[in-house]
């Protein structure tokens, strides 16, 4: 499997799952694609255990997948199958005041999931012209940071 259909393939079975620790993330995505990891991942969940000293602020739990490639047409198309594959994942709500754009956003959209939470899924590009890298991530908020909070 090609880094980034493993990539997409694994960010769609596992980043949107909660009650996963960061070694349960990866185990589940190892099982799945190989090991080691044809991709970057970042995963925490600041509700199972500490998260890294330098989580950005307001995030909860985050789950991102990188690899080198410019793929991120593929990695919407994907994602848009999965966000509307039952269960439906939440409705698209208003953008927490905590993300934005970056330059090399292809696509960034908040979500309203129960229990008021937020989520924020993002596909987007990195690095130079010799040395693109696509990400896919998907940040939980807590209630307490829903659209319009600070």
């Amino acid at each position: 499997m090609a880094d980034g259909q493993a990539a997409i393939s694994a960010f769609n079975a596992y980043c949107f799952q909660a009650g996963q620790t960061a070694a349960q993330a990866r185990d589940n995505m190892q099982a799945l694609v190989g090991t080691p990891l044809p991709f970057e991942l970042t995963f925490w969940d600041a509700t199972l255990e500490a998260a890294p000293t330098d989580a950005p602020y307001g995030v909860e739990r985050r789950c991102e997948v990188s690899w080198h490639g410019n793929q991120p047409q593929a990695a919407i198309d994907a994602l848009r199958v999965q966000m509307n594959t039952p269960p439906v994942f939440g409705q698209p709500t208003a953008m927490p005041a905590t993300h934005s754009a970056q330059p090399g956003t292809a696509l960034i959209e908040a979500r309203e999931l129960l229990q008021g939470r937020v989520a924020v899924v993002h596909v987007g590009t990195r690095g130079g012209a010799n040395a693109v890298t696509t990400f896919m991530a998907v940040d939980r908020l807590p209630v307490a940071m829903a659209p319009g909070d600070s």
